[in-house]
């Protein structure tokens, strides 16, 4: 392989999730599917499984309409392949690779099974109602493996009453979402092409054209993968995921984090020891930590830095969290308020729906408009993300609870005894607490470095987050200042530019909206306040860099704008912009458009595209279309909500 890829048939490709895992019983082999007529495979309840094998259905003359370069690059897909006929096929999930059709064997497509909490109540068996995955792919230069899956690509048996579609106005939300937070560093999934399918019209709240989406990631397992299970009281299958996912998914029970010494200490916020061995360092397991017990941990932080991200760059993933029911399971009686099946036991940003990027700060804003107590509002998301994890801790929670008895063979067997429930249960709530604590630690450590960064702090101080964070956020709440906007154009400005009270004051206005600050509050007092706040910032600046008391030299303040351009995007894809584009492509048959915002959304730090160099290519863009899309959004258009339907 080279580094500009290879082929799809060259492709290295693998089926460790359907060969580590129990398939659907009614279809025990791939073969036993494939022979199913495809309108035969229809919804219904699979138990003792996590998947069911199930094909694409047939796609008739698909459009490609868009391919991402950089899901391309980090795949290890030639973009010479993306123009091929093999290539349209094999992303609207016509042609697939690995599957000997004369002899019906080799890797095969499937759907996974889970289940999950929706609209305040056990919703039950949930799964990949309209998403298939086609195989893992290695990608040789990089050793990284992910999963190759198609969205939208028809009726499997969790579709429940749908269709199994998609429509093109959520696939194109996804695809260009997808590689956004991707290009910010966010941890998600990934987008590799949007095909549209003029022959597919699927009926949501109108006729609308129906889509796929080719999406991957490292794992597509929820949190909602062990609801399930623990519902049906699936014990066996509990372990043997967990089992799966510390040794396949994260590569080994030795790269999890280290056990915490002393059980009853705080979690530190510093990364967890990992890449050796933990009887090396650790000693062998004892009744403060089991593996599985480090297994959570590991997805738990992953969990805390996925949403100090999504805080820090004001993002809302928008379905989330749901009202309260309560439900027996086990050994411990759960109350539930989240959803689960949209948070990834891998730590990604996950299923896109109604999210949404911060226009003017407000941390009661929810990107859903169905969301009339605020469930799923910005400032909602910590907790939030922090119950669903609970709740894997108590689907978890006999297995961390039983402490060095984890693999006697009696309890493997048969489970916990009688007089062994209250001491596992305590245990168990132990080690939740404390997993919720290193959750606190991670998520602050990661949010402080985050805000650190997109100040233009080389590294924070404790008082930053009072005296500088929420200071700025409570700035630009009373002000209803653009959120994205504020940190780019603090950005671009030279500390020279704000050194007397009278220039600060002066300077303050390029945080204003074209019609002022709000009726709530004059603009003397406005520019005040900012001005304040600009005054501490720079003061904290100049310590943070060094070199004088009073002011950076031009070099040193050129280097910190520098850095902070590489942190603060000038375009991300906000509501406003993706409904246009929605419009042009649906309605106005353009194509052009989607290559363009795709573009901009892999480079979101530049000031500007259209005929700029990009990996040895001029790149030819619209101008005026990046200059609108970067400036103020319009006065009707901000906070824009939308719809789950897609």
């Amino acid at each position: 392989m080279t580094g500009q890829g290879v082929s799809l048939k060259d492709l290295p490709k693998s089926w460790r999730f359907t060969e580590a895992l129990p398939p659907d019983s009614v279809y025990p082999t791939p073969a036993d599917s494939h022979k199913t007529p495809r309108d035969q495979i229809r919804p219904r309840q699979v138990r003792g499984a996590l998947f069911t094998w199930v094909r694409p259905e047939e796609q008739k003359d698909p459009e490609l309409l868009s391919v991402s370069p950089a899901a391309l690059r980090d795949i290890g897909i030639s973009p010479e392949e993306a123009k091929t006929e093999d290539f349209r096929q094999f992303v609207a999930g016509n042609r697939l690779y690995g599957w000997d059709y004369d002899k019906l064997e080799g890797g095969y497509p499937w759907a996974q099974c889970y289940g999950g909490f929706q609209f305040g109540q056990w919703a039950g068996q949930l799964g990949d109602g309209r998403a298939i995955s086609l195989f893992e792919s290695t990608n040789p230069s990089t050793g990284r493996r992910y999963e190759l899956q198609l969205k939208g690509a028809g009726m499997t048996p969790y579709s429940r009453f749908a269709d199994g579609k998609a429509v093109l106005r959520s696939s194109i939300r996804e695809y260009v979402v997808s590689e956004a937070l991707n290009a910010l560093g966010v941890p998600t999934t990934r987008a590799l092409s949007l095909t549209l399918l003029p022959h597919s019209k699927v009926i949501r709240e109108r006729i609308e054209p129906g889509a796929i989406v080719l999406r991957f990631a490292e794992s597509w397992l929820r949190l909602g993968s062990f609801d399930i299970l623990r519902a049906r009281g699936d014990r066996d299958l509990i372990r043997k995921l967990s089992t799966y996912i510390a040794e396949d998914v994260f590569g080994g029970w030795e790269f999890l984090p280290g056990r915490l010494e002393n059980p009853d200490k705080p979690a530190q916020s510093s990364p967890p020891k990992r890449g050796v061995s933990a009887a090396e360092t650790e000693g062998p397991e004892d009744a403060a930590e089991n593996r599985f017990t480090r297994l959570y941990r590991e997805i738990v932080r992953r969990n805390a830095i996925t949403v100090a991200n999504w805080q820090a760059y004001g993002f809302m993933n928008g379905v989330l969290v749901y009202r309260t029911t309560t439900l027996p399971l086990g050994f411990i009686s759960l109350t539930r308020e989240q959803n689960t099946d949209n948070t990834s036991v891998f730590g990604l940003s996950i299923d896109y729906g109604p999210f949404a990027f911060m226009d003017n700060f407000d941390p009661a804003y929810t990107p859903n408009h169905d969301d009339m107590m605020l469930r799923y509002s910005y400032k909602n998301q910590p907790t939030i993300i922090w119950w669903n994890l609970v709740r894997l801790g108590e689907a978890l929670g006999e297995m961390m609870g039983i402490g060095p008895g984890v693999d006697d063979p009696t309890y493997v067997a048969d489970g916990i005894k009688e007089d062994q429930e209250k001491d596992v249960i305590a245990r168990a709530e132990k080690l939740i607490t404390q997993a919720g604590e290193e959750y606190k630690a991670t998520f602050l450590a990661e949010y402080k470095r985050l805000m650190a960064a997109r100040l233009g702090l080389l590294k924070a101080k404790d008082s930053d987050f009072d005296e500088l964070f929420s200071e700025a956020l409570d700035t630009l709440e009373t002000q209803e200042l653009d959120f994205s906007h504020f940190f780019r154009r603090l950005s671009s400005l030279e500390l020279a530019e704000i050194a007397t009270p009278e220039a600060r004051k002066d300077k303050a206005s390029i945080f204003f909206h074209h019609e002022g600050p709000p009726k709530t509050i004059k603009e003397g007092e406005a520019r005040e306040q900012l001005a304040a706040w600009l005054e501490k910032w720079r003061a904290r600046v100049i310590e943070d860099w060094g070199e004088g008391a009073d002011n950076l030299p031009d070099d040193r303040d050129a280097a910190r704008i520098n850095a902070m351009k590489r942190v603060n995007p000038n375009f991300v894809p906000r509501g406003w912009i993706l409904d246009e584009i929605i419009r042009r492509v649906e309605r106005e048959g353009e194509r052009d458009v989607l290559d363009r915002v795709m573009h901009m959304s892999l480079h979101p730090f530049e000031d500007e595209w259209d005929g700029k160099t990009f990996n040895g290519v001029q790149y030819k863009g619209d101008a005026e279309e990046e200059k609108r899309w970067t400036g103020e959004v319009p006065r009707t258009e901000r906070a824009m909500q939308c719809s789950c339907s897609s």
